[in-house]
């Protein structure tokens, strides 16, 4: 979709273009977009979008798109550069782990100030690529800030959000005179993929393993262990996530 917006008196033209992500980008992989080492959600965007905006002669175009670790953001910007350009400025934000290039602009220009828009729109797992061709009039410094750091901005902001929520692998090893009482806290804490493993463990027993929301684990066992009467092993390992927007 294009929308066209009116020329403002500081002659800026915004064009934003919502697009889907090719194959070859969507994060789905449940093993590197869903997975979260802390343990947290966390919230990203849906697909690759782009903004375009006009600041006194210079055009600048912010592609922003979803990626899950630094080879990917190296993969998202060696698709979306163009050699062509006078600049190709580019931040990024994965869980702690963030970088930016001001790509031949002055020292904290152009990255930094993406790198702030990213973190201020609370979202994770992402990165913008800002292109820019010169066009023939200096910005100085504050112009630069403002002309990168609003357009990684207003391109953010016509992404559509993403919640993810991590999922962890549990299993606990109970008698079978347990089995209902557990499966009715499954139950209620909305576990998933629950089996039974009556290979594993001493005679009588049997091994159930399920996934849980990470923010459901504790009240889980807790009500596992108060239902049950006993004081249960739990066995933990974190798996994947789910999408929930």
């Amino acid at each position: 979709m294009l929308v066209r917006l009116p020329v403002t008196a500081a002659s800026t033209v915004a064009v934003f273009i919502r697009r889907r992500i090719p194959a070859a980008y969507l994060l789905s992989t449940k093993s590197s977009m869903t997975s979260d080492s802390s343990g947290t959600a966390f919230t990203t965007i849906k697909e690759i979008v782009s903004l375009e905006k006009e600041i006194k002669k210079s055009k600048f175009i912010a592609i922003a798109g979803p990626i899950s670790s630094e080879q990917s953001a190296q993969l998202f910007l060696s698709q979306v550069r163009d050699p062509r350009a006078t600049h190709n400025c580019w931040a990024y934000k994965v869980g702690d782990q963030h970088r930016s290039s001001d790509d031949g602009e002055p020292s904290g220009t152009a990255g930094k100030p993406m790198l702030s828009a990213i973190c201020s729109s609370g979202l994770d797992r992402v990165m913008v690529v800002v292109i820019r061709y010169f066009g023939g009039i200096k910005l100085g410094t504050g112009g630069l800030v403002r002309a990168y750091g609003g357009v990684t901005s207003d391109c953010l902001k016509t992404a559509s959000p993403c919640l993810f929520k991590s999922k962890v692998q549990m299993g606990v090893e109970v008698t079978f005179d347990l089995l209902g009482v557990v499966y009715n806290q499954l139950q209620s804490c909305q576990a998933e993929d629950i089996k039974e493993d009556y290979d594993t463990g001493k005679d009588g027993t049997t091994m159930v393993s399920f996934k849980v929301d990470f923010d459901q684990v504790d009240k889980l066992e807790d009500a596992i262990k108060s239902n049950c009467k006993r004081d249960l092993v739990f066995f933990k390992n974190l798996a994947i996530g789910s999408q929930l927007g």
